[in-house]
This record gives structure tokens, C-alpha cells and sequence, in this order.
């Protein structure tokens, strides 16, 4: 699946992701290959990210997610690295 992370001051992240974990207003949810179309709310907190048996988190505010043909547009106040 494409990944896209922007916030009002530009782009995160951008690539592959197998499995994306994220904070929405009623807990934490996944979104995996094949995932029907949705558009949630996210609720401030730790996003993960696995492709290839990396992973990586991000601290992100609150925002929307839509998840579209395999392509997930994650458009959040602000997201940066967390540390390993």
C-alpha cells in the first residue's frame, strides 16, 4: 500500500507500508492491504508503520485519515520520527 503522511507545513513520509496502525477517536485501529474504503478521525498519539519487517512510529496530532484502492492519506496538524 502507498503511505502519504502531510501536515499544513508539507510532506512526512511517503512510501510503502505493509501495516499502518493509528490512534482514532474510539482506539487504536489497523489498516492492512485490501482494506475497504473509509475516512476516520485521529485522535492525537503513536501512528505505526511496518513494510518489510521494519517499523517505524510516528508522534502525530490530531487529524484524518482516508483509505482509498490501497492508498492511505494520513493529513494530521503535525507528525515527526519517534525514536527506535
Amino acid at each position: 500500500m502507498q503511505l502519504d503522511i502531510l501536515t499544513p507545513e508539507g510532506q512526512v513520509y511517503s512510501g510503502e507500508a505493509e501495516l499502518v496502525q493509528m490512534p482514532g477517536l474510539d482506539g487504536l485501529f489497523e489498516v492492512l492491504k485490501n482494506h475497504a474504503p473509509m475516512i476516520a478521525a485521529l485522535a492525537e498519539g503513536s501512528m505505526k508503520v511496518e513494510n518489510q519487517g521494519q517499523t517505524q512510529r510516528f508522534r502525530i496530532r490530531p487529524g484524518f485519515v482516508e483509505v482509498l484502492r490501497n492508498r492511505i492519506s494520513v493529513l494530521v496538524e503535525s507528525a515527526e520520527a519517534e525514536a527506535a
